[in-house]
């Protein structure tokens, strides 16, 4: 039967990680803006002490506001999504609970640095978001996030031209970086790369539902040094 009931999958987990600035919460605002109709979203934000990413998307009114839940963290942001996820994992079951059935949980970060990834253990595929504004070079740098999340988005590509980044060459420096990994350039004003955004979402879950998809660890963040 063509027909399967998807219910008894339980929602797609995707995490959305990268450092402070790059524009987590308004790719998160443009998935649920273009997504809500089709697919039963929630969101789980990570901020240190505020819930002020919460608050942004509540905002933006792309979600009935009660789908959009902020964890404090209290510590490294870093920490409650990889090392001690319980916070956050508790976040994710109450929505998927209360709100069932639902197709896709999103799960942001609080900014980080350039090494944070998730745990497989609370997310089951993660999206690394970088932007043109962090410059040019900043994919070629590497670490866990960017070599080896499920996609990395390099976001902001409509402000190039006025920060002087080529995109075409970041794309390209990323795509090394990430050994011929998933790089999509993304602009919110730019509705061709916001329909492939949403074309991969889709593609995940059907491999999530039909149980093709297995969450793979990026790794551990970098040890934390200060240089000379």
């Amino acid at each position: 039967m063509s027909t399967t009931d998807h219910h008894h999958t339980r929602a797609l987990r995707l995490g959305v990680a990268g450092p402070v600035g790059t524009g987590k919460s308004s790719l998160i605002a443009t998935v649920c803006r273009e997504m809500a109709t089709e697919l039963g979203i929630a969101v789980i934000t990570n901020d240190i002490y505020t819930d002020e990413d919460a608050r942004f998307l509540r905002s933006a009114g792309v979600l009935p506001e009660e789908r959009i839940r902020a964890v404090e963290t209290g510590a490294c942001p870093h920490t409650a999504i990889r090392d001690d996820i319980t916070m956050n994992l508790m976040a994710v079951e109450d929505v998927e609970a209360e709100f069932a059935p639902l197709d896709l949980v999103l799960v942001e970060s609080g900014g980080d640095n350039l090494t944070a990834t998730f745990s497989p253990g609370l997310v089951d595929a993660q999206i690394f978001v970088l932007d043109v504004a962090g410059g040019g070079d900043v994919a070629r740098k590497g670490g866990p996030g960017i070599a080896r999340a499920d996609l990395l988005v390099i976001n902001k590509i409509d402000l190039g031209p006025y920060v002087e980044v080529d995109v075409d060459q970041m794309v390209a420096d990323a795509t090394r970086a990430r050994e011929q990994g998933p790089v999509l350039a993304l602009s919110r004003k730019q509705p061709e790369t916001v329909d492939r955004l949403c074309a991969w979402i889709r593609d995940l879950l059907a491999r999530h539902r039909d149980g093709r998809l297995v969450a793979t660890d990026p790794g551990p963040m970098a040890p934390h040094r200060h240089a000379r």
